[in-house]
């Protein structure tokens, strides 16, 4: 085990066996859960690394939760002691604070001192007591729940009798409309009042948070101390969720799993739009809808307006009952959908509505790393404790996640959309609505403009003059394409409140079919070319130049999935970052609809600042997390975390030393020596040498064996080396061979039919003994997939996968950090950041194989730069401590072999 900064003294946790645990825990679990709570008693900042197959998950509840369940128990102390000290205080002054002239050192006489002293205490006592009232509130309405069944039944009756009066009442509406006969609005057809925006009314208007208005008091709660556990993708939060429930914790644990409205939505009109962006602007549409109702119901017969849809799922005694659901019993993200479609009320606000009195939200990475959608979601970090799990890229999703892109194609579109919206609805929209729609339409076109093009123009039809790529800083942007004099936050936040890329989008798919619902003829003209004119666009943008297709149904897909003005949301809101902190690139193609702009965020820091100074702990925790030095100073010392806050846990693997077989391997079969760089890796005797080191080992490595290559294209010029020189046939005798498909939704067929060849091998036996995956670094295949047991005998990582830093992005990070971070033992930073890159991905693709305490496999690293001390040190502990370094080929083989048929033996 490795850990450094952690006093015992300071950071002891409970002793051994004080962990709750589902069955004996290994000892590096032990040592885990101790240095965890003691990271989290003392406030630290932790980088934790376990590796795949430890027990991880079930380390991280544990752990936590004692010391969650501890800290509440002393804070139940706490309050009790100070309640029966205000409940036995005496209120008087004893006669030496009043006595007359004497003075503390602020030079305030003492009995003023002790009268503001006493008035906090008694404040305090007051808080506290509150504090238990509405705890014991809470408590006994939990487990009311837990006890009475019939309650949720009760419920649900009630709800379905609301929606029968409801129907009803429409239905006299409806009547009593057709009866008045007059159906459209001021030359409007039924139901485009939808498609208008509101009027806007400041720009400083009053925030609604969460969704939530002063009626809805009763729904707002204090925040308990609580664990926020976030990972990456909805999969692994699920697994965690199921990990809970197996945990002695999973009974009495008040867990919260909050999703996006895309996984929890149970309205199927709204969830038919399949886009996540519509489907939240939908949603805020019709709470918007169901408060403007509200407010007018009492003017209802004075004016008569077109009937707005509003959600039958947001009703707050519904969400009540199911945010005490949620609390009562550990549930999954599909759970809380079957129990929102169950009881009539929306999980995605009602989980919301539950965080307060949680004791551990689970999250996404977005939900809490983005701070515009972590307040809109009501969580608060002050004080609390944060947990990201799968943390191993965590700056690369940081920086993702900020940084935003768009495509002349798309710009143009956007303008040609929102002009002729505006044209449509003139008469109708207020002056600050025109002011802010006039505005977008500007910016559109100079950045148009900033790309060689013109707005009016079909984008794929305007060739560019000045083809490559250009790299400004954010000022150097704005003022080229005299956009300085935009209030790009006042911009980005009409758009937010007047949801105008809603309104947009329904008016396309309102006009985009056809224009015979269009009454004028000059309108008539402008709509009528909208359909064609955004499928020359989509057309125009394609590189396979495929011939013009009919307006069919993939066309509509195309456009529901993609509203341009929501993609040029996330870019115009990406420019109002610090200058110092990102670029704009301008990356002009042949086309400009081809070209595209793109925000890049340096200082991924200043999104993570926040984070680390509200919380009480922050835990980075991964299976791999080495190398450790981009965390700690790109992230966290950028972060303005002090170094002495910071603490680093490495455990070992509970796997046996002899399980595991890591060679570096220096010179092949022929002598040649290994070294992969851009200008030899391409050499036939490199590839033939590659080839033949292959061969030997599929003759002696039963199952699957997975060969990692630095990319695509590499694995390609191999593959067809092979293919020409005859290695192929050879290899292809002894394992039969696979390749990484580059379209995610063909991975599952290949690992499907990787797995079913190597089962059928080892069953019926022969000549063929197996498969091999030809995978790439980087690609679907080196991360989140389980190569455990036979599906990976032997993982071999084909050269050092360094990116291409002939990348203008790459390039710009690399100065950016040469100039803002000091030298680290004499290298540069920009250096360091090209090893760790490297190293991270190799990691991450070695770590496929070892996943549980019986596995065993080999690991093949060819190229003698792996030898290197600072190259070497950035392997994962566990595996560096057992790596042979080989020279010579024979030496290598010979050792692969005898561990191979050792293992086999022992099974």
């Amino acid at each position: 085990m490795e850990s450094s900064g952690m006093e015992s003294g300071v950071l002891a946790g409970p002793a051994p066996g004080r962990f709750p645990f589902p069955y004996t825990p290994y000892r590096i679990q032990e040592q885990f859960m101790e240095a965890l709570y003691g990271a989290l008693e003392a406030g630290r900042v932790g980088i934790f690394e376990s590796p795949t197959g430890t027990g991880k998950s079930l380390s991280l509840i544990c752990g936590a939760l004692s010391w969650l369940r501890d800290w509440e128990e002393k804070r139940r102390q706490e309050e009790a002691r100070l309640l029966a000290l205000g409940a036995g205080g005496q209120d008087g002054l004893s006669p030496q604070q009043a006595r007359l002239g004497s003075a503390d050192a602020a030079g305030q006489p003492d009995w003023v001192t002790a009268f503001v002293q006493k008035k906090e205490e008694r404040d305090m006592v007051d808080r506290l007591k509150e504090e238990q009232i509405r705890r014991k509130k809470r408590e006994d309405r939990l487990e009311k729940i837990r006890h009475n069944v019939h309650l949720k039944y009760a419920a649900k009756r009630k709800r379905c009798e609301e929606d029968e009066a409801k129907r009803l009442l429409q239905l006299s509406k409806e009547a009593l409309l057709q009866g008045a006969g007059e159906g459209a609005l001021d030359q409007l057809d039924h139901n485009e009042e939808e498609l208008i925006l509101a009027e806007y009314e400041s720009d400083d208007e009053k925030k609604v948070v969460s969704g939530l208005e002063e009626d809805d008091d009763d729904l707002e709660e204090e925040h308990v101390t609580k664990i926020y556990y976030c990972s990456r993708t909805h999969s692994q939060l699920s697994q965690f969720v199921r990990e809970v429930q197996k945990s002695p914790f999973g009974k009495d644990t008040r867990l919260v799993a909050l999703a996006s409205r895309q996984n929890l939505c149970v309205n199927e009109e709204v969830r038919r739009l399949g886009a996540l962006q519509l489907i939240n602007d939908r949603c805020m549409e019709m709470q918007k809808n169901k408060h403007e109702k509200k407010s007018n119901e009492e003017n209802e017969e004075k004016k008569r307006r077109v009937s707005r849809t509003v959600c039958p799922f947001y009703s707050y005694e519904q969400m009540q009952f199911l945010r005490d659901e949620i609390l009562v019993e550990v549930q999954d993200i599909e759970q809380l959908v079957s129990l929102g479609r169950e009881t009539k009320a929306c999980p995605y606000y009602g989980s919301r509505f539950a965080i307060p009195a949680a004791q551990l939200v689970v999250l996404p990475y977005q939900m809490l790393l983005h701070e515009p959608t972590r307040n809109a979601a009501g969580i608060k970090l002050k004080d609390q404790v944060v947990i990201i799990d799968e943390a191993h890229n965590l700056i690369d999703t940081i920086t993702c996640i900020h940084s935003a892109e768009v495509s002349g194609s798309q710009l143009c579109c956007a303008h040609s959309q929102l002009s002729q919206y505006m044209e449509r609805y003139r008469k109708h929209l207020k002056a600050k609505n025109l002011m802010y729609i006039k505005q977008i339409l500007y910016l559109l076109e100079q950045f148009v403009a900033m790309l060689g093009g013109n707005v009016n123009q079909n984008p794929g039809c305007q060739a560019v003059s000045q083809t490559g790529t250009v790299l400004k800083s954010i000022n150097d942007f704005l003022f080229q394409s005299q956009t300085d004099n935009i209030n790009l936050f006042k911009v980005q936040r009409y758009c937010e409140k007047s949801l105008i890329s809603r309104k947009l989008f329904g008016f396309v798919e309102r006009y985009g079919g056809t224009a015979s619902a269009v009454k004028t003829n000059k309108e008539n003209q402008k709509l009528a070319g909208l359909q064609s004119f955004l499928l020359t666009l989509q057309q125009g943008s394609d590189k396979e130049g495929t011939p013009p297709s009919p307006p069919v149904e993939a066309e509509h897909d195309q456009l529901r999935t993609a509203s341009p003005l929501m993609q040029i949301e996330g870019f115009l809101s990406a420019l109002t970052n610090a200058n110092q902190d990102g670029r704009v690139i301008l990356n002009r193609q042949g086309t400009v609809g081809q070209s595209s702009l793109k925000f890049l965020l340096l200082n991924p820091a200043v999104h993570f600042a926040k984070v680390v100074e509200e919380c009480r702990a922050v835990i980075i925790a991964g299976g791999t997390m080495q190398p450790v030095a981009d965390f700690r100073e790109q992230l966290l010392c950028c972060a303005g975390v002090d170094p002495a806050r910071i603490v680093e846990f490495s455990c070992g693997h509970v796997i046996p030393p002899e399980n595991i077989l890591p060679i570096i391997l220096c010179s092949g079969p022929s002598n040649q020596q290994l070294e992969f760089t851009y200008q030899t890796r391409d050499l036939p005797q490199m590839m033939d040498e590659t080839g033949r080191i292959l061969c030997n080992l599929c003759n002696v490595i039963p199952g699957g064996v997975v060969c990692f290559f630095p990319s695509y294209e590499y694995e390609k010029q191999v593959y067809g080396h092979w293919e020409n020189s005859g290695l192929l046939s050879r290899l292809a005798a002894k394992k039969k061979i696979f390749q990484e498909p580059k379209k995610a939704n063909q991975v599952e067929q290949v690992l499907v039919e990787y797995a079913k060849c190597i089962q059928r091998c080892s069953h019926t036996g022969g000549q063929m003994t197996g498969a091999l995956l030809l995978s790439v670094v980087g690609g679907k295949m080196s991360e989140g997939i389980n190569f455990s047991d036979d599906l990976g005998r032997c993982v071999i990582m084909v050269g050092m996968p360094y990116p291409n830093i002939r990348s203008p992005e790459l390039r710009e990070k690399m100065t950016w950090l040469d100039k803002t971070m000091p030298r680290a033992a004499g290298q540069a930073p920009s250096k360091v950041l090209i090893e760790n890159l490297c190293m991270k991905a190799v990691n991450q693709s070695i770590g496929r194989a070892i996943r549980h305490q019986k596995d065993f496999a080999s690991v093949l690293l060819l190229d003698h730069r792996y030898t290197r001390p600072a190259i070497f040190n950035k392997l994962p502990q566990w595996i560096r401590e057992r790596t042979q370094v080989k020279s010579a080929f024979g030496s290598a083989f010979a050792e692969l072999r005898k561990f191979h048929r050792g293992r086999l033996d022992a099974l």
